[in-house]
């Protein structure tokens, strides 16, 4: 019977992710899934409207199976396979961004990852651009007939993103195209309507710029019925409040510990950020950062390696300049190939030099934030032990569906990365100078937990945020501005980290007092070992 039934399970799971990516290409291609390369999701909302109604289908099937027949990691599947399915339908239904936000339309991410990566021949891809290109002009048409009440940050952000795509389209399309005249010939006409639909649209967006009225604020009930579902939890945001201020005040003091000891004096009042500052001093440029990163990705490897934290695993791992559409944000970011690829592709270590349109001000700003000690630090989140080898172990984790591995926990991925820059600085690496970096990112971190809330449901102004992060998070101005535009746009991602971060700080403790004889690797390496489940489902899977 329990075989039986996890047969059906699995053919079921099998058909719903079939469904999910063919209804998702834009996604299907980011995970590795390449059948649907050619298409950008279907727009508007009567589409989405349909989509909503298949899931809710599938979602009765799902509910209809013997569940605890099932064998725990086929359990576990199957929740995680209807959190997907239940919040795909929120996102559709209720939350209905096709509406409002005008980002949604932006085909820039469909175009990029067919070029980034050589996961087949060049012609090849460029044919896939080419279906994607001839979608653009009635995808955008079709949002124009829908959009309204777009927030004024949203309007402004999509008039910078899709500036960004139609430079894309010029530089690394036209670069692509220079190596193959006859996809040039074949792809030209649609590539010259994607290019007149760009700007058209571009256009339109700042005719409203101006009388953009919307609330990018999505109150108290849709970001608590948003929050749980984007953290799989049962957290409510007053919750999810009260520990971040708790663990904002813990952190506090024990920066302030270690200020005093890197200044050999007694903790006083502006002790920390004096010590900052003077750290900050240590900053790389545009010359000299991609070679930053790259000793310091060999410095954490062999950190992890000499103290035996993690099992290392060989996959390719290459450094790469961020392209420009990509850059401003943050200095560094993990790029892996979908956890569906079967290409052997390696993952991305990006590196960001500025923008080239940054004012001399701003580029010094931007690096004394992300200082020579800051990207060590960096590296560690990013890279090693962080999201590159996480990430090389989920791809070895091996389940009776695919649903773990198309559906990574974002709580997980993140929680285990701050995790990680905890570990690699308790166990000494780069001395307190890393370590001020790190307990900087974990008041960023919970800082951002904070801002999530307070300004989605405590009607939090600019004033209070921007006062919050630089006097009790010690951030530069420009990381700020940045980061109060980023609450505004990405209700709920921020609070990833936090809540992430504290789950998978609970597992490791709890595995390690249930085996007090196990040496770290092997410690590292089960909680690792069952992919990027949330959390409450990874507690299960190791019996806690």
């Amino acid at each position: 019977m329990g075989s039986r039934l996890g047969s059906t399970f699995e053919s079921l799971a099998a058909e719903i992710l079939e469904e999910y990516l063919a209804a998702n290409p834009v996604t299907a291609t980011s995970l590795g899934e390449h059948r649907y390369d050619d298409r950008l999701p279907e727009p508007g909302c009567r589409a989405g409207e349909r989509e909503a109604e298949l899931w809710r289908t599938r979602l009765a099937q799902l509910d209809a199976l013997d569940v605890e027949g099932l064998a725990l990691p086929d359990r576990i599947d199957h929740a995680i396979l209807v959190h997907r399915l239940v919040a795909r339908d929120f996102e559709l239904t209720e939350l209905r961004e096709r509406e409002w936000n005008p980002l949604v339309a932006n085909p820039g991410t469909a175009i990029h990852l067919l070029l980034a990566r050589e996961f087949a021949p060049l012609p090849q891809r460029l044919r896939c651009v080419g279906g994607r290109l001839a979608a653009i002009p009635h995808t955008l048409s079709v949002a124009r007939s829908e959009l309204r009440e777009m927030p004024e940050v949203h309007v402004q952000t999509a008039i910078g993103q899709f500036t960004g795509t139609r430079t894309l389209l010029a530089t690394e399309l036209e670069r692509a195209l220079s190596q193959d005249s006859t996809m040039r010939v074949e792809l030209e006409p649609a590539l010259e309507a994607a290019t007149a639909a760009l700007d058209e649209h571009i256009a339109w967006l700042a005719q409203r710029q101006d009388d953009s009225r919307g609330d990018a604020r999505l109150g108290p009930e849709l970001f608590s019925r948003r929050l749980r579902l984007t953290l799989d939890t049962e957290d409510f945001p007053d919750e999810v409040l009260a520990r971040a201020e708790l663990e904002l005040a813990r952190v506090e003091e024990e920066i302030a510990e270690t200020a005093s000891r890197v200044a050999g004096a007694p903790a006083r009042p502006g002790q920390v950020r004096e010590v900052l500052d003077a750290l900050a001093v240590d900053a790389p440029d545009d010359a000299t950062i991609v070679a930053l990163a790259e000793t310091a990705l060999a410095e954490t490897t062999a950190f992890v390696a000499e103290h035996e934290l993690v099992t290392l695993i060989p996959d390719p791992v290459e450094i790469v300049v961020m392209p420009e559409i990509h850059r401003g944000v943050a200095v560094a970011y993990c790029d892996p190939p979908g956890p569906l690829e079967t290409t052997p592709l390696p993952t991305f270590y990006a590196i960001s030099p500025t923008p080239g349109d940054w004012p001399p001000e701003r580029v010094a700003s931007f690096f004394r934030e992300y200082n020579v000690h800051m990207v060590r630090n960096l590296t560690i989140h990013e890279a090693m032990p962080g999201h590159v080898l996480q990430l090389a172990h989920d791809r070895r984790c091996r389940a009776n569906t695919p649903v773990r591995s198309a559906f990574w926990s974002g709580p997980f991925v993140e929680g285990w990365a701050v995790y990680a820059e905890e570990l690699m600085v308790g166990r000494g690496f780069g001395g307190d100078a890393v370590r001020m970096q790190q307990l900087k990112m974990q008041l960023r971190m919970t800082i951002n937990a904070i801002l999530d809330v307070r300004v989605h449901t405590r009607g939090m102004t600019r004033e209070e945020g921007m006062r919050l992060m630089l006097e009790r998070g010690h951030q530069e101005e420009g990381e700020a501005v940045g980061k109060w535009r980023r609450a505004l746009l990405t209700s709920t991602q921020l609070s990833t980290y936090f809540v992430g971060y504290l789950g998978v700080r609970e597992i490791v403790r709890d595995l390690a007092a249930g085996h007090p004889d196990w040496p770290a690797r092997r410690l590292h390496d089960t909680v690792l070992a069952h992919g990027s489940p949330p959390p409450r489902h990874l507690r299960r899977l190791l019996g806690l």
